[in-house]
């Protein structure tokens, strides 16, 4: 049976309609939702395919998706809400706010490096099981006491799970609050957001589980051959001590139900996109003002540090992103379309994201995920429509 694409397409958007529907036509999806919003208003809101491997239950406007690192761009604007408001000083040494974290060499740590993936803690020497790592304590523990594995601030390199714990514990030790509930307080409740860290169980039905590959084959890395990738930096970031590491974890409501603020949000692409919108402007229904005022979205999407990534070297992959206040920002890696574009990816494919120069919102989620590491062709080509919908040149597609 064929997919079936539904969902709002305002005149002069519906080229974008067309690319979505596309992607399922050659096979590239399962089920998906992408959410488009201009200075604002929503003008794209569509969702197809299946909510399922075995095409029984379609994919609709109510259904949630975990999408990843995508969680890391709520994390990111929880703690430069929180510098607005004079509340951190991302230039203060982490150990002001989490004293513990001073052991090992990293007494004198900014806060700022947690933010860019540049304090060298993407692994973790100590083994942890599933259950520890989704009470929270005993992660932060084996952080604080954790070496790191590069001199901080002399590189940065892909922090993909131990991101949200060490950002996350800097906000619980200002805030009082974990980063699910300060995200909820501050971001989703008045936007009137589907997004959760932390996934309140009367949601978990509506949840639909990812299949496919997370991150490319190993075997795609000249410099490090299937037989040694479980040995490099990289793999060891991606299992978090290896609780990461029993199949199918991704779909366990017991993970839905924990915060883990790099890799575990839960939403859509509409709440994605208003999201998003939200940062650059007002939305429909939303406060009357910006969440972020324009002064701190400036400072979150100046360029930190750029160039190889020391995790993603490790295997053999030449990543260079370009990182700004717990950003992505626009680039071969995360062709977002606009130069001042900033948001975030997930593995496999989804991503959010903000263009304040052409005022747009984006978000988009999927179930089937793509194998690359690089920008999905499925991303590229929303991207694309995106912006010849309002007649602008994208500069990274």
């Amino acid at each position: 049976m064929s997919a079936t694409v539904d969902g709002l397409v305002e005149p002069g958007f519906e080229g974008v309609r067309d690319a979505f529907a596309h992607n399922f036509e050659v096979g590239r999806e399962g089920g998906a939702a992408f959410c488009l919003h201009v200075d604002g208003r929503k003008v794209v809101d569509l969702w197809g395919g299946w909510a399922d491997r075995e095409h029984t239950t379609s994919y609709g406007p109510d259904t949630l998706q975990l999408v990843f690192s995508t969680t890391k761009g709520a994390t990111a604007m929880c703690a430069n809400l929180l510098a607005q408001r004079g509340d951190l000083d991302l230039d203060a040494p982490v150990a002001k706010y989490w004293p513990e974290f001073g052991q090992a060499g990293k007494v004198d740590v900014p806060v700022r490096w947690l933010l860019t993936h540049q304090v060298g803690l993407p692994a973790l020497d100590q083994t942890l099981t599933p259950e520890e790592v989704q009470a929270w304590d005993p992660v932060i523990e084996a952080l604080a006491a954790q070496t790191p594995f590069w001199e901080p601030g002399t590189a940065h390199g892909y922090h993909a799970i131990t991101y949200g714990w060490l950002v996350g514990e800097v906000i619980r030790r200002i805030t009082g609050t974990s980063v699910g509930t300060f995200f909820a307080r501050e971001f989703a409740t008045p936007l009137g957001l589907d997004f959760w860290i932390g996934l309140p169980a009367e949601h978990e039905h509506r949840v639909s589980p990812v299949f496919g590959a997370a991150v490319a084959l190993p075997s795609e890395s000249a410099a490090a051959p299937a037989s040694d990738y479980a040995s490099t930096l990289l793999a060891r970031a991606l299992n978090a001590g290896g609780a990461f590491s029993e199949p199918g974890w991704m779909n366990r409501p017991a993970w839905h139900a924990a915060e883990v603020p790099a890799a575990n949000g839960i939403t859509n692409a509409t709440s994605l996109s208003r999201l998003y919108a939200s940062l650059i402007g007002t939305v429909d229904g939303g406060p009357n003002q910006s969440i972020l005022t324009k002064e701190q979205v400036d400072e979150a999407r100046i360029v930190r540090t750029f160039g190889p990534d020391q995790v993603f070297l490790s295997a053999g992959f030449p990543m260079e992103q370009h990182i700004g206040q717990g950003f992505w920002l626009s680039s071969p890696y995360a062709p977002f379309g606009g130069e001042g574009s900033f948001g975030h990816t997930g593995a496999g494919g989804s991503f959010g994201y903000a263009d304040p120069e052409n005022g747009l919102g984006v978000g988009y989620v999927m179930n089937k995920m793509s194998a690359g590491v690089l920008g999905d062709p499925r991303a590229r080509r929303l991207t694309c429509a995106c912006y010849a919908s309002i007649g602008v040149e994208p500069k990274y597609t």
